[in-house]
């Protein structure tokens, strides 16, 4: 099994007046995979631990109740499995005490923590590459064996060593998208303005 990616060479501009010609640079993103609908994944669950599907629907409405009361409550509550969800934000700092008011925070989010388990799994799992150039023709394929995995509580991506088709190493560094902001510390503020 492999995770899916595209690298799709596009032109970007970085000022928005007429003269910038830009530059093409080859942007990744995954693949969107379907989403699983709730019913198949009950079906699924109650296959696999030998449980009634009705049994297993109202495990799973009764834990999905109380982990939103304890999130809601400001808990870090553990998923089954996967790792702990907690309340977090995106906040301004401000020097006097004065100034703190609830306009200073931008955003309230949700923060997934991944178990070490689900950490290793998502590391070990085979990462392929296609890469397509501005027409829209297939001119590469590249594939990763293994490689670190984000740590959501400060943001850090590690890079990866990428093994193209034809046996050669490239460094694949680079953050493609995740969040490198930090400060999220569950109901505390951060220093500085985030995205």
């Amino acid at each position: 099994m492999a995770l899916k990616v595209k690298a799709v060479e596009r032109l970007l501009k970085f000022t928005n007046e007429e003269n910038d010609p830009g530059v093409y640079r080859y942007v990744m993103k995954p693949e969107m995979y379907s989403t699983l609908t709730q019913t198949k994944v009950i079906r699924e669950a109650a296959l696999r631990s030998g449980v009634s599907q009705g049994v297993m629907k109202a495990c799973w409405d009764a834990a999905g109740e109380v982990i939103k009361a304890w999130a809601t409550e400001g808990h870090s509550v553990a998923l089954p499995g996967l790792g702990n969800m907690r309340f977090g934000l995106r906040s301004k700092a401000v020097e006097d005490v004065n100034d703190v008011k609830t306009s200073l925070i931008s955003s309230r989010r949700i923060i997934f923590t991944p178990s070490v388990d689900l950490k290793d799994e998502l590391a070990n799992t085979a990462i392929q590459i296609t890469c397509y150039d501005r027409n829209g023709k297939e001119v590469k394929r590249v594939t990763s064996t293994s490689g670190d995995v984000e740590d959501p509580e400060n943001g850090t991506t590690d890079s990866t060593d990428l093994t193209d088709n034809n046996g050669g190493s490239q460094n694949g560094g680079g953050d493609n998208g995740g969040n490198s902001g930090g400060g999220d510390n569950g109901g505390g503020s951060q220093n500085g303005d985030d995205d």
